[in-house]
């Protein structure tokens, strides 16, 4: 950024050399953007909400009026949880001040479980919430047998605009729901391909993979379905996020352990596993990153230049995998629209890290969550068994701080976002009650975590 002071300026051809700069930036250039304030990591609150049952947050964003909303999945009746009865597992909704007090919460679901995995807005500021369901009945329109897809799609008031289920009588499972640039939305998961028989494609019907397959689906405005692809080969393919490309088309990621059908380049156990697809569902290419261990993708974004990150944890050393610092670290690969890769990193200590979302800044930086057993390498502490825990990478991966927050107990994070006064806030679940951690109501409590 060049940094310029007008009243310094003594001559005329001066003034103009400096005009030519600035004007000849393209318009990418950051010196035409603010700089965004550091993140020193510092604290400003950690809080936990739930009651005497599981409860466990997965996804978040900032509402409109700069609050923010708290997803997941609850089997409490008590406590901060109202309105629902049973043993069985809900969707729960939490909306918070900036300062973390609960404003209001809405649960959903049957008379049987449900298990939230990501809240996304709309464009008329409402929210779409997805994960999965085995109930047919209260909120839930129809289940065709076992774990089903379920999307609900609400108000900014957490009223419920409409639901929808695609499955059969396997395990099929939704990861993310968003809303495309069509008006539409897109579904991605995986399925039981076995269960349904080869159904579940509607351009390839009948082709039967393996176990499990990257399941996407399209559907309009109105939540009907316009077409239904999967991919995959003989062994687990789970897909656990996906992005809408600069055409208008699809990139489905996460995990796969197959080496045939749609799989062409397995590089071992399990592998990083990217999806290209067309506007309409159609194979562009599919890419797999990873070495000869298992190396398991959770998150995906599109970066700023136009290319892709996929990040989740690696134990591999070989391969795509050069700089590993123990166990299992936080990976992260960035490649571009054709699926070459151009640069990956490694960042952790010598027992379990993993990574299980990212986001980027307008500077450039990535913010990551996940959670972590080190207390070397990267990481400068460890709490307990297993911490929660923020770090942020530069836009060639180079880590620039990280944090790590937990008590004695088991503590993760599933997804970190940047709000709009430059802080952090991350969610994820907490079995702890010390050192971090003010207060457990149950067997596990959302946790809800805000840097500064």
């Amino acid at each position: 950024m060049l940094q310029v002071k007008l009243q310094n300026l003594k001559t005329l051809p001066f003034l103009f050399a400096f005009s030519i700069i600035i004007f000849s930036c393209g318009k990418d250039d950051p010196i035409d953007s603010p700089e965004e304030p550091e993140i020193s990591g510092e604290i400003e609150f950690v809080k936990t909400y739930g009651g005497s049952g599981i409860d466990e947050a997965v996804s978040t964003v900032e509402a409109n009026d700069g609050n923010y909303m708290v997803f997941g999945t609850t089997r409490s009746t008590d406590g901060d949880v109202s309105g629902r009865s049973g043993n069985d597992s809900d969707y729960w909704l939490v909306k918070l001040t900036k300062t973390g007090d609960i404003i209001w919460s809405r649960t959903y679901g049957g008379s049987d479980d449900e298990s939230g995995s990501r809240i996304t807005k709309t464009n008329d500021g409402g929210y779409l919430l997805s994960g999965y369901t085995t109930s047919d009945d209260g909120d839930v329109s129809n289940n065709a047998g076992f774990q089903d897809y379920w999307v609900l799609k609400v108000d900014s008031a957490g009223n419920k605009l409409w639901d929808k289920s695609f499955g059969y009588s396997g395990s099929d499972q939704a990861y993310n729901a968003f809303q495309t640039s069509d008006g539409g939305y897109f579904i991605t998961g995986y399925f039981d391909v076995s269960a349904s028989g080869g159904d579940g494609n509607d351009v390839q019907k009948g082709v039967l993979h393996g176990v499990g397959e990257f399941w996407g689906i399209k559907l309009k405005a109105d939540g009907t379905k316009e077409w239904r692809r999967y991919f995959g080969g003989s062994n687990n393919d789970r897909s656990y996020d996906a992005i809408e490309t600069a055409d208008g088309g699809f990139l489905m990621t996460g995990t796969s352990e197959s080496e045939d059908f749609d799989k062409t380049d397995s590089k071992g156990s399990y592998d990083y596993w990217a999806v290209r697809l067309t506007a309409s569902g159609d194979l562009v290419w599919t890419k797999s990153f990873g070495g000869d261990e298992i190396d398991n993708s959770y998150a995906s974004i599109k970066t700023q230049d136009g290319n892709y990150i996929m990040v989740g944890d690696a134990r591999s050393s070989d391969q795509d995998v050069t700089s590993p610092r123990g166990n299992a670290d936080a990976w992260l690969i960035k490649f571009d629209d054709n699926g070459n890769k151009i640069w990956q990193k490694s960042v952790g200590g010598t027992q379990f890290d993993t990574a299980q979302s990212i986001v980027q800044r307008t500077n450039g930086d990535y913010i990551l969550s996940g959670h972590s057993r080190s207390n070397d390498g990267d990481l400068l502490s460890n709490n307990g068994f297993n911490d929660a825990w923020i770090f942020v990478v530069d836009a060639n991966g180079g880590l620039k701080f990280q944090k790590s927050v937990g008590g004695s107990g088991l503590d993760f994070l599933s997804e970190a976002i940047e709000t709009t006064d430059n802080k952090i806030l991350a969610v994820g679940n907490s079995e702890s009650n010390d050192l971090d951690i003010p207060l457990n109501q149950g067997s596990k409590d959302f946790l809800i975590v805000k840097l500064k």
